[in-house]
């Protein structure tokens, strides 16, 4: 703490924007403001429950000032003018106290440091709800973003919060009359607080820009990091997180252990078997932890200093039958600190994933008794998954679980799953027409062929767009944030219909253009089988070229034209769908049946109609060209029933996890088949925790170790 010296009172500069509340914000952002703090209350508090921090009482989570060379001069921490003398700033305090202690530092930025599992989160989450559940509703809501994956090269702070904000809740991609998001228009009013958690998680080559990117920032914000990491970008910069106060979690006192760790055993019970007076399995080992000068009790005490470390402890012991933790003091068995906090990481999820009796309860959160073993590698495969690149990922989310795949693996399926949907189009849509005499009957064999050929052809076409899109790096779907909507209310604010639709428009072109050219060689193959010819025949292979530019533009044009106007009548979701992963998931299925409705028979329409117009355009020109109205109708309704099914299966979020997370990844033994039961099973039992509509593991540590136990 900085003394107080005699001088003149301190004065604040610019007190409006550094230290008091923003300026009350306009009905409809006040509204969304006020729906978010709600939201993010909600989830934090569930987050909370879950992750069990008040059973049996909160760990105690104290701190104290970092040291000065870590945060900003007081003087500029307190936004005083020159000359002015700088108030006592009392940066030690507990769990109870952090709001308080926020709002003491008049920048309102804050850095928390701490070593890994010191309990970081859990008191971003604590900071959040307490600062929600004050009397007066806060100027700003608090938001906690999780940051080990920001690129600041690429991605601007700005970016990177209206991004996750729209991942997180979907209904702030409504348009405001300025054009923007509501999640961009509340960002620009400085209605979100942002709580950075993770500094130390960025790549480490970006962290000294990240940090550049902070300072040149007055957003009054939170982060979290540990503190080597935080200090090395420091020194990197040559200054620290600009304006903006530190602390330093302090490490768990063996008193500490010694009024948690026995409330947690509830095994023996209050008074042990039968009434009497049993010793708990912990009583043993905190009696030689007291024992201070014992080289197994200091190597315990030093791992178990952490919030995590006791939790792992606690998992392994107190709540698992014929565990005895007096293991931990053996140095034959743990010579090292290393050596127990593997011991530690290693049991845990073999603990919470052995065999017990279920209650209904259980059952229908969609819990079961899973093989440990089985568990573990499916967990080590997800966790190795998020370590592919330059550095560690922490956010799961269901939709780029199978982008880790080759490109060869995704293009194959792409081809696979159209090949399969336009051969099952045209063989549905042959034996309607049959059966309703609109086409003579040719037998199940031709109409099988043909179906498989056109399949074939049209499923080369889709893979050769995934292809292309995989070369530009634009494969990963994401989850829709959109429904469609007719009512001109729920689009009127903020929309430019005319620049939606021509940005839709000139990309389904090139991706239609290239099904077209697709069905045309389609349809020249199933005239050489039919036929004498060969396709070098100079009469047949006119006609191909023809048909070629023509099938293209028929095609092209109806994707350009009907996504186009898809696109224009697109509106944002409720705020009944703000995102979990599960709802999240489910609202993109709902939304995928809905494109399906909507595509197929549009799509059709559009083949009928769009090939009237460019016939009678290059009528004359091209030769005598036919558009007979059954053949169109057949094309229509093949290719917008085939074309909308392999569209929402191969291309859109839902469809990539229906195929590839839900069928191959299990298939090759990588993901269990009731992969969306397992994810939450693994949520519901403390491995994942939610961020929002991503998981992430209950600790970047517990990811590495199970990466790293999957590598090996």
């Amino acid at each position: 703490m900085q003394e107080v010296r005699d001088g003149p009172e301190p004065t604040p500069i610019a007190p409006d924007a550094a230290t008091a509340a923003a300026d009350p914000p306009a009905g409809g952002l006040a509204d969304a403001a006020a729906s978010l703090a709600r939201e993010v209350r909600r989830r934090w508090q569930r987050e909370e429950g879950n992750r069990r921090v008040h059973d049996p009482f909160p760990l105690p989570v104290r701190w104290q000032p970092v040291p000065a060379e870590l945060m900003d001069h007081p003087e500029n921490i307190q936004r005083l003018q020159p000359g002015a003398t700088p108030q006592d700033l009392n940066l030690s305090g507990d769990l109870r106290s952090v709001v308080e202690t926020y709002r003491s530092i008049a920048s309102r930025r804050l850095v928390i440091l701490g070593r890994a599992g010191s309990g970081k989160s859990v008191l971003a989450i604590k900071f959040a709800l307490d600062l929600l559940a004050a009397p007066a509703a806060p100027a700003r809501v608090p938001v906690i973003f999780s940051i080990g994956s920001w690129d600041p090269t690429t991605t601007t702070l700005r970016d990177l919060l209206v991004g996750r904000l729209l991942r997180d809740h979907p209904h702030l991609a409504r348009r405001v009359p300025s054009g923007s998001t509501l999640a961009a228009a509340l960002v620009d009013a400085d209605l979100i607080l942002p709580v950075l958690d993770g500094f130390d998680e960025i790549a480490e080559a970006l962290r000294a820009a990240a940090l550049e990117t902070l300072n040149a920032t007055s957003l009054p914000l939170v982060v979290t990091s540990r503190r080597d990491e935080y200090a090395r970008a420091v020194r990197a910069v040559h200054a620290p997180l600009v304006w903006a106060a530190g602390i330093e979690l302090t490490d768990l006192t063996i008193e500490d252990l010694t009024a948690y760790l026995p409330r947690t055993d509830r095994l023996v019970g209050h008074g042990g078997e039968g009434g009497g007076g049993g010793a708990g399995v912990w009583d043993a080992v905190l009696k030689r932890l007291r024992v201070r000068d014992a080289p197994e009790s200091t190597r315990l005490a030093e791992v178990l200093r952490t919030p995590l470390m006791v939790i792992l402890a606690r998992t392994m012991y107190s709540e698992a039958p014929g565990k005895d933790p007096e293991e931990l003091l053996d140095t034959a068995r743990f010579p090292t600190t290393g050596h127990l906090e593997e011991h530690l990481l290693a049991g845990f999820v073999p603990t919470v994933y052995r065999r017990r009796a279920l209650e209904r309860a259980d059952v229908g959160r969609g819990q079961r008794n899973r093989d440990p073993d089985q568990a573990q590698r499916w967990l080590g495969y997800l966790a190795h998954s998020l370590s592919q690149g330059t550095h560690d990922q922490q956010d799961l989310a269901w939709w780029r679980l199978s982008q880790n795949l080759r490109v060869s693996t995704r293009v194959l399926n792409t081809v696979l799953v159209s090949t399969l949907c336009m051969a099952v189009a045209t063989c549905l849509v042959q034996l309607l027409a049959t059966v309703s005499g609109h086409v003579e009957p040719t037998g199940l064999g031709p109409s099988v062929s043909y179906g498989l050929l056109g399949g074939v052809c049209s499923g080369a076409a889709f893979g050769v767009a995934y292809f292309a899109l995989a070369v530009f790096g634009r494969t990963t779907a994401v989850p829709s944030r959109v429904r469609l909507r007719l009512s001109a209310a729920d689009r009127r604010t903020g929309r430019r219909p005319v620049r939606t639709f021509f940005t839709r428009f000139w990309f389904m072109l090139l991706g239609g253009s290239v099904l077209g050219i697709g069905y045309s060689w389609a349809v020249a193959l199933v005239s050489v089988l039919g036929s004498e010819l060969t396709l070098s025949h100079t009469e047949l292979m006119k006609i191909v070229l023809i048909n070629t530019l023509l099938y293209g533009l028929i095609i092209g044009l109806t994707a350009g034209l009907i996504f186009g106007l898809l696109a224009v009548f697109e509106a944002p979701m409720d705020i009944t769908a703000a995102a979990t992963p599960i709802r999240l998931l489910s609202v993109n299925r709902t939304a995928a049946g809905r494109q399906l409705l909507v595509l197929a028979p549009a799509l059709g329409l559009g083949v009928v109609l769009c090939g009237y117009a460019v016939v009678h355009l290059f009528q004359g020109l091209l030769g005598t060209l036919l558009w007979p109205l059954r053949g169109a109708v057949l094309l229509g309704a093949t290719g917008g029933l085939g074309g909308a099914m392999a569209y929402v299966l191969a291309f859109t979020a839902w469809g990539q996890w229906l195929t590839l997370s839900r069928i191959w990844l299990p298939m090759t033994r990588r993901l269990p088949w009731d992969t969306v039961a397992f994810l939450e099973d693994a949520y519901q039992r403390g491995v994942l925790r939610q961020a929002g509509a991503v998981y992430q593991f209950r600790h970047i540590r517990l990811q590495r170790h199970l990466a790293q136990s999957y590598r090996h």
